[in-house]
């Protein structure tokens, strides 16, 4: 992702009202002044006071005493200096951030939901995992995503898969096609990151690091009455929390990663049953089970979403505090790698039909079920 330049707010001044002084030019003087008149008072005292001539115990220790202090207010002044402009840096990369890994809204089309994410760089916000939820004519629309490696370096890579999804999501019909732009997409950035990095090189080096980079990336759709079809590109699938019960959504073979190979010709979502009312969802990044505690032992996901649905009612925050919370102390509160999780919570009492372009119900040719996939039976 390219460098984030200054962000320009325009607003006009009501009537009868007289615009504020823009503070700059005072504070750029004060930090261009207050070193000056340090500056200025060692020099003068110790060329035109008498005292600092003087060789005695009590003249050094007054002397001493002035450059220390001359030292010291230049050094707190410097640090405030600091201080105030990594305010506004954070400022400035949080509001990016933010709109970059927007958080999801409370509902969406009859879902609760709710998104949490820890980066592995300390400082940042965001790092290589990504999650988006989309309400379109088609259902609720999901991508959760991983992009190799982790922090910084990966939100480029981000941010051409997400905005390519939140077009993809309402412009295409089948997941299929979905998975086709964003594929398309990385293909675009990756080759853009390889001629940035070796110009004199028309194509992708095959030794560039951008030759390897990949994307496991998980598609999933809820229709209006609760069917899930999902596609899944080398990503941990999600889990189902129905009751007291925590079983992954599926345990069929997933897609290569985006990236490195070509998609079939052929992508057809599967269809993984229905998530019922009062069911949840989890979605998460292979960061959650890699992570390790001082013996080197994984964090057990499961587990920890088995204590979570535990205490009723369940809610994706409280399933979302409850893992964190064991998954920090399982860590030593150090990951060493990104870490995303997505709850949805069905909190649909009447399942209605899918809704077409025009508000008609959308007709879905009958697929027969995946063996691998779940399907409980509504408690």
């Amino acid at each position: 992702m390219g460098a984030i330049g200054m962000i320009r707010i325009k607003a006009g001044v009501p009537r009868g009202r007289r615009p504020r002084t823009n503070p700059r030019p005072t504070r750029r003087a004060l930090d261009l002044g207050l070193p000056t008149v340090w500056g200025a008072v060692a020099v003068g005292y110790r060329f035109g006071c008498p005292l600092a001539e003087q060789h005695g115990l009590g003249a050094r220790i007054v002397t001493s005493a002035v450059f220390f202090a001359v030292g010291t207010g230049l050094i707190l002044h410097v640090r405030r200096a600091l201080l105030r402009e990594l305010r506004q840096a954070r400022m400035v990369a949080g509001a990016a951030q933010s709109v970059l890994l927007r958080p999801p809204p409370p509902r969406l089309a009859g879902l609760s939901l709710a998104a949490a994410q820890l980066s592995a760089d300390r400082g940042a916000s965001i790092g290589g995992d990504l999650y988006e939820a989309v309400a379109t004519e088609y259902g609720v629309r999901v991508v959760m995503g991983d992009v190799r490696g982790h922090g910084l370096s990966a939100i480029g890579t981000v941010a051409a898969v997400l905005g390519s999804f939140r077009e993809a999501a309402h412009d295409e019909p089948e997941l299929g096609r979905v998975l086709g732009r964003l594929d398309r997409a990385l293909a675009r950035h990756l080759r853009e990151r390889a001629r940035a990095e070796h110009p004199a090189v028309g194509a992708q080096d095959p030794d560039s690091p951008v030759a390897e980079e990949f994307v496991t990336l998980l598609l999933l759709e809820i229709a209006g009455d609760g069917e899930l079809r999902v596609i899944n590109c080398g990503h941990p699938w999600p889990y189902v929390l129905s009751g007291a019960r925590v079983e992954p959504l599926s345990t069929a073979d997933p897609l290569p990663p985006l990236g490195p190979f070509p998609l079939p010709s052929d992508l057809a979502a599967t269809d993984c049953g229905h998530l019922h009312p009062d069911e949840s969802l989890v979605l998460y990044t292979d960061g959650a089970e890699d992570a390790r505690d001082a013996r080197g032992r994984f964090f057990p996901l499961r587990e920890a979403l088995e204590k979570s649905v535990r205490d009723r009612p369940v809610s994706p925050q409280a399933i979302l505090r409850t893992v964190f919370t064991a998954l920090l102390h399982h860590a030593n509160g150090r990951p060493t790698d990104d870490i995303a999780l997505l709850v949805l919570h069905n909190e649909r009492r009447h399942q209605r039909a899918p809704l077409g372009a025009r508000g008609t119900a959308r007709a879905t040719p009958a697929q027969p079920q995946s063996t691998n996939c779940l399907e409980w039976p509504l408690l």
